[in-house]
């Protein structure tokens, strides 16, 4: 089989990951036979790095995958990171004041590590350390303040918020730091912050630039806003059919849900001529 697009960009949780936390066999598949054709497939996600590499080993993949939303770029195999983006010591108080004036409470990353604010029976806090595989590190106090005295070079910041507080929250951080900072939602109840400039369009471009590969051959794939950027930046940029409704007007193609597999009809239908 020959090749169509050179790189295939992927996000995971809710689109190459299904809602039962599993990769199809049709996925892996596809994934195998286009990377034997010589295709590259890269997972471009919000997660850490600490959560992501294990589960990009698992499927097997090599070259480079980006984590806190193409904040941070590595290699998979030696987990060796290429690119680490961050805020300013003062950026990140910023932000976290910001928050707290809201009355939200706050996970800081940095260094791989994921600070909280969040009590440790917190159900929510505990739902995405059971998804993720990561455990927090609980602070008492203003996270701003530990952010300062412990000098953290953060990654992202964000809130964990029940489902109906995120849309107002986001509005809220756009109008008050968006203009200094990327600010977007990935999950039911995430809301999250990042270094304006790395988003994960920026990643793909950065990726497609590694592999030399023209970005009019790439194919991105996704489904929340967090994704936009790099449905934008792509060649051809897909929504799969669970994605929010403002990913699908904006994406050039709409493939079929994370359950149903839509990765594995993506690389059929782009990766191959």
């Amino acid at each position: 089989m020959k090749i169509k697009c050179g790189l295939i960009v992927s996000d995971f949780d809710g689109t190459l990951l299904t809602t039962r936390q599993t990769v199809p066999e049709d996925v892996r598949r596809s994934i195998d036979d286009y990377v034997a054709a010589g295709g590259i497939f890269a997972v471009c996600t919000g997660r850490m790095l600490a959560s992501i590499l294990p589960q990009v080993r698992s499927l097997g993949l090599k070259g480079l995958v980006a984590a806190y939303q193409g904040t941070v770029i590595a290699d998979i195999e030696s987990g060796r990171i290429i690119r680490n983006g961050g805020f300013k010591l003062e950026e990140a108080v910023e932000i976290c004041k910001t928050l707290e004036s809201h009355g939200e409470a706050i996970n800081a990353y940095a260094d791989d590590v994921m600070y909280t604010t969040l009590p440790p029976e917190n159900k929510m806090l505990q739902m995405y350390e059971s998804i993720t595989g990561v455990t927090a590190r609980h602070i008492s106090g203003a996270m701003s303040d530990y952010v300062r005295e412990h000098a953290l070079y953060c990654q992202k910041i964000v809130s964990v918020v029940m489902p109906d507080k995120k849309l107002p929250l986001y509005e809220y951080l756009v109008k008050k730091i968006g203009d200094k900072y990327e600010v977007t939602y990935s999950a039911a109840v995430l809301v999250e912050v990042s270094p304006k400039g790395d988003d994960k369009g920026e990643a793909l471009k950065f990726l497609a630039e590694h592999y030399g590969i023209p970005i009019d051959k790439t194919v991105a794939i996704g489904d929340n806003l967090n994704d936009l950027p790099m449905i934008e930046a792509a060649g051809t940029g897909v929504a799969v059919m669970n994605a929010t409704e403002e990913l699908k007007e904006y994406a050039d193609d709409v493939c079929p849900s994370c359950d149903e597999g839509g990765v594995a009809h993506v690389i059929k239908k782009y990766g191959f001529a």
